[in-house]
């Protein structure tokens, strides 16, 4: 270890990265908690994602994608929340477990790649639009959006938290006027959506589209819920972001959507003569998840260098910033791709933390492994049957064969160790 790298080893690592959070440190109550994470699904590409499902469904067909698909996502990561509470580990802590000390490396990758390019993207989707409103050059928004947006993600949990308060009220009462308009412009909630949209979706697509909104982003769920004070606080708070809080994006999108055509939720606020609330409800969007993002990436980081989170957070936000407009441009379709990546890691520490509980009040036990092959399988057949194999609901798809693999080599793990 360098001695640059030794020094940093000494910052205090207040957000635990390296270690489980202890009990004492699980103070966090429901109203934190649910900001937190509600602040992460009030997302702009998920009020886009709703947009389009307006567009493409009738009214019957988008309450079922929305309800059937945030049932899953609440149901999903509702598992992490919980399991992240029980036990203080992040999701790269829990790697170690279901991968192994080397193998967990993969998930933080993967994640940590993940997280820091749509945290560019973000940046970029907030300063280019916002440049062409307001003639400021992109290269200062951009600067100062990810300087801003990196600073809140390095002060912890406890500034998410404050961010979220803030944020999350201003998002629900912009979204709740602009969903009153559309309604008022058709004379009705029941005329919103066309009985035949001009550029329909199947049921399974609109599905797919809601739970592809966030099921990548919410499997980095227990590093949010480790820090609640209970296991029902973080259920709930969990239940309430995925199911309740995307389930208001997706209305937010949707009403815009089928009222205006349009699917971007900027264009729409524009389209109602809201350009300073459309700056804030993109700004404030791009803002709760982009922290929540870069939070992530700096834990996955950390995992892997052993250094603790709050310099790494620095660093991938950097890299975030100063490559923001070149990931707009040329890399949404490739995270996208590797986004797909993530949620059969979501369905590995399930299945291993529900097959191997007592492991995990012991650290001893798994400090020995070095690579669980099984784990590492899983998720790439998961992610193999999710890119290549369109039918249904890609990521559930994904999830299932990733449980089944992942619950297989388990079972062997198992029956060997007892015979």
């Amino acid at each position: 270890m360098s001695v640059i790298e030794k020094k940093i080893s000494k910052v205090a690592d207040t957000e635990f990265s390296l270690s489980a959070v202890p009990k004492l440190k699980q103070t966090q109550g429901l109203w934190a908690a649910m900001v937190v994470l509600v602040g992460f699904t009030f997302f702009t590409p998920s009020m886009t994602a709703g947009g389009n499902l307006g567009i493409g469904l009738n009214l019957l067909n988008f309450f079922l994608a929305v309800v059937i698909g945030n049932s899953f996502l609440g149901l999903y990561c509702g598992t992490l929340g919980y399991i992240g509470q029980k036990t203080g580990l992040s999701l790269d802590l829990l790697a170690h477990h279901s991968f192994g000390s080397l193998g967990s490396y993969l998930p933080s990758a993967i994640i940590s790649f993940t997280q820091i390019g749509w945290f560019g993207v973000g940046v970029a989707m907030f300063a280019i639009p916002v440049s062409g409103l307001t003639g400021v050059p992109v290269a200062i928004l951009i600067i100062i959006t990810g300087v801003v947006m990196t600073l809140t993600a390095y002060f912890g949990i406890k500034a998410l938290a404050v961010l979220g308060s803030i944020a999350v009220p201003l998002i629900a009462i912009l979204g709740i006027y602009s969903v009153s308009w559309g309604i008022n412009e058709v004379g009705g909630f029941m005329n919103v959506f066309s009985e035949n949209p001009q550029r329909p979706l199947t049921l399974a697509a609109g599905i797919g589209i809601v739970v592809g909104s966030f099921i990548s982003g919410g499997t980095a769920t227990p590093n949010f819920s480790r820090f609640a004070r209970t296991p029902k606080i973080a259920i709930v708070a969990t239940v309430i972001a995925f199911f309740v809080g995307n389930s208001i994006m997706m209305v937010f999108g949707a009403v815009g959507g089928a009222v205006t055509g349009e699917a971007d939720i900027f264009d729409i606020l524009i389209l109602q003569g809201l350009a300073l609330p459309a700056v804030i409800t993109l700004g404030l969007n791009i803002w709760t998840t982009n922290n929540n993002a870069l939070y992530t990436a700096g834990l996955g980081v950390s995992n892997i260098t052993k250094i603790p989170m709050k310099p790494m957070v620095l660093l991938a936000g950097g890299v975030g910033t100063v490559t923001a407009v070149w990931l707009y441009y040329n890399f949404v379709s490739y995270l996208s791709i590797l986004s797909g990546m993530i949620p059969p890691v979501g369905a590995v520490l399930i299945i291993h933390y529900f097959m191997n509980k007592k492991e995990y009040e012991n650290e001893e036990e798994y400090k020995a492994k070095t690579v669980n092959v099984g784990s590492v399988a899983a998720v790439i057949c998961g992610a193999l049957v999710g890119l290549f194999l369109p039918w249904g609901v890609a990521p559930v798809n994904a999830l299932v064969v990733s449980a089944v693999i992942c619950f297989t080599s388990e079972q062997v793990a198992r029956s060997k160790r007892n015979a």
